[in-house]
Parts: structure tokens; C-alpha cells; sequence
């Protein structure tokens, strides 16, 4: 006698599978999140900024011009929450934390570094471009 099988999971879809089946596209899409959570401007710029190593809030606050703490704070707990970054938390006084890449983390800016080095390179293009567009 079988035990009864219990069904295959469903094969996970790429992006550009999902984006070719509409599934992104879909309102409801719970990829939608974490794809704003990684290409946010903040998101991709702590991703590519953790590359280097574990850093303290106040390290990537100075690393990352421009951004606020609130807005650094929140990019980061988002980016914790998908599982991206850990945040170690020394019981020290003054409190102590620091921030790493996940090994999916690291994965993803690896993903995200080839895009902005993808954009430094096309850069004088790019800038060309909008130019031309302003003058016409």
C-alpha cells in the first residue's frame, strides 16, 4: 500500500518569466514589495555599500550621502525583514549595532552591483541623452 503523495511545490518563476506571465503586473503580486525594497534608491545603495563588509548605522549613514536616518532606518528594517540583512545588536552600553549582507543578501547585490556598474558605465550616455531630450 502508497502513502499518498503529497503534491510537487510549485516551481519557482524567474523575474523575467513572471514579467512575461503578468504575474508582476498583477496588483496583488507579493514580489512587487521586495522588488521596491531592492531597487529603492536606498535599498540598492545599502546593498551595494553592505558588499564591502558589516557596517554600523552611523558608517553607512556617512557612506550613503544624502540619506536621512529615518529613511536609512527604514530601508534597512525593510531589507531585514526580507531576509537581506542582519542586524546584530551587542548588549553594550552605548548600544552597539551592526549591519551584514544575509548569504541571500549577498546574492541580490551582487545582482544589484552589476546594474550600477551596468549604469556607470552608460553614464556619459545617459546624460547625452537627457541633454539632447532638453534642448529639443
Amino acid at each position: 500500500m502508497h502513502a499518498p503523495s503529497s503534491p510537487a511545490p510549485a516551481p519557482t518563476l524567474s523575474l523575467q518569466e513572471q514579467l512575461r506571465r503578468g504575474n508582476l503586473f498583477a496588483e496583488a503580486c507579493p514580489s512587487r514589495e521586495v522588488l521596491q525594497h531592492v531597487t529603492s534608491r536606498w535599498g540598492v545603495l545599502i546593498l551595494v555599500a553592505l558588499l564591502d563588509g558589516t557596517h554600523r548605522f552611523s558608517e553607512l549613514r556617512r557612506k550613503i550621502g544624502g540619506v536621512s536616518e529615518k529613511m536609512l532606518a527604514q530601508t534597512l528594517q525593510a531589507l531585514e525583514s526580507d531576509g537581506f540583512v542582519l542586524r546584530t545588536s551587542f548588549p553594550v552600553v552605548p548600544p552597539h549595532v551592526e549591519y551584514s549582507l544575509t548569504p541571500m543578501g549577498t546574492e541580490i547585490a551582487g545582482q544589484v552591483q552589476t546594474l550600477a556598474d551596468w549604469i556607470e558605465h552608460n553614464l556619459s550616455t545617459i546624460l547625452q541623452t537627457r541633454a539632447a531630450r532638453a534642448e529639443a
